[in-house]
């Protein structure tokens, strides 16, 4: 496989959030405007590249007994670092994000392509793999935050949108209203793929 096609995997055929939902804890409680479903996004793209990164660079010196805890160290090894940048440099999306900036060591997407692909995969295959897994999980956050930002606020990155006199859908800014967003886009999706998918093409 071309890494032109692995990257376009993750973002659209194996999409975390939208194809597989493997992530959607953070989907639900933190994508409540753009702006904090895009720094998630971007936090899980930096931890999902590097640690697929690093797990291909050792995947010959790690014992197979005990894999899996070395690849949950690694990658909270990585989001502590994530971590403590935030905190110190950018403290306000670090406060918006709270605890979900450290659960991201335990997200199932994560640990998944570490085992499935980084595990027997080349470096670089492996970095686009997770360029490509990440993007997926960033395009999806903005798109669920602006449409609950848009219809529950009337705004989009904080700036002002909707009409004046506006009635927002404050649903939408609550995890029900996450519930209803995903599951609308995951069936939008779905509705496409058999939409423009050919008879008999699978």
């Amino acid at each position: 496989m071309s890494m032109w096609k692995i990257f376009i995997n993750g973002v659209y055929k194996e999409n975390p959030i939208l194809r597989l939902a493997l992530a959607l804890c953070p989907s639900l409680a933190v994508s409540n405007t753009a702006l904090n479903g895009l720094a998630m996004g971007i936090c899980l793209l930096f931890v999902m590249v590097c640690s697929e990164v690093i797990v291909s660079l050792t995947r010959k010196v790690i014992h197979q007994r005990i894999r899996v805890p070395a690849y949950l160290t690694i990658t909270a090894t990585i989001v502590t670092l994530l971590e403590q940048f935030l905190h110190a440099w950018f403290p306000e999306i670090h406060k918006n994000l709270g605890v979900f900036v450290a659960l991201i060591v335990v997200f199932a997407i994560i640990l998944a392509r570490c085992e499935v692909f980084a595990s027997k995969n080349s470096v670089g295959k492996s970095f686009f793999d997770g360029l490509g897994m990440g993007t997926g999980f960033l395009l999806s956050m903005v798109i669920i935050g602006m449409i609950r930002e848009l219809f529950g606020s009337g705004s989009i990155f904080g700036q002002q949108i909707m009409f004046e006199g506006y009635q927002p859908v404050l649903i939408l800014v609550l995890s029900p209203g996450a519930f209803l967003v995903v599951g609308l886009l995951m069936g939008f999706i779905n509705w496409i793929e058999r939409k423009f998918t050919p008879k008999g093409v699978k």
